[in-house]
């Protein structure tokens, strides 16, 4: 669980008082994107002239990221951000119950969405620290963990306050630039993605496809 970025990100955007993520469309997304980065941090996903290919045929052992490695390829990357993002959440959320570290119980009405309570309040205390150190830290962003940076700079576009408030955000606004360029080693196009997901997220909640 310490390397699942997707995971980690819904424990990060996960909201006690409203039973479940701060705000489900944008947690969506978010969860995506973590999920994308965590197989290009692994070298599974590249990018060439701006499309995305997939490298190797092995499972990971993560059925969220096998899942997505799947048809991931030649697809855009923010195409990927938004692809099948309603799903992939649930799964996250299947994938935290079995490891007991989240309870999900079903929609109290027809058009309701899932509840969930994490049973073990330590892990998300842990995910924070981790973003914490990587906002706060007085080193060089190069020797911030991947993953750390990733997180940080994924919670700061999609507004996860409880992780990185808005002064923070004024504040440190260059060291979460710095993080998120980090992203364009793996793939340019990834960094972009990551970029754009306020506007995504917007356009999400007006309606945008895909499920």
């Amino acid at each position: 669980m310490n390397d699942d970025l997707a995971c980690l990100m819904y424990l990060l955007a996960h909201d006690d008082a409203a039973e479940g993520p701060y705000d489900r469309s944008r947690t969506e997304l978010l969860v995506r994107a973590a999920a994308l980065t965590d197989l290009a941090l692994r070298g599974r996903l590249r990018e060439d002239g701006g499309t995305v290919t997939v490298s190797g045929t092995e499972p990971t052992g993560e059925p969220v990221l096998d899942g997505i490695l799947r048809d991931a390829a030649g697809h855009g990357w923010k195409q990927l951000v938004r692809r099948h993002r309603r799903r992939t959440l649930a799964k996250v959320e299947d994938r935290l119950a079995v490891a007991g570290l989240l309870t999900v119980r079903a929609p109290r009405t027809r058009f309701g969405t899932r509840r969930s309570t994490v049973t073990d309040h330590a892990v998300p205390a842990a995910v924070r620290a981790r973003v914490s150190a990587a906002l706060y830290g007085d080193g060089p962003v190069r020797e911030i963990p991947a993953a750390d940076a990733a997180l940080l700079a994924l919670a700061a576009a999609g507004g996860i306050r409880s992780a990185v408030s808005r002064q923070d955000h004024r504040t440190f606004r260059a060291r979460i630039d710095a993080c998120t360029g980090s992203l364009g080693a793996l793939a340019p196009g990834l960094e972009k993605a990551v970029r754009t997901l306020p506007m995504t997220m917007i356009a999400a909640q007006g309606g945008m496809g895909g499920s």
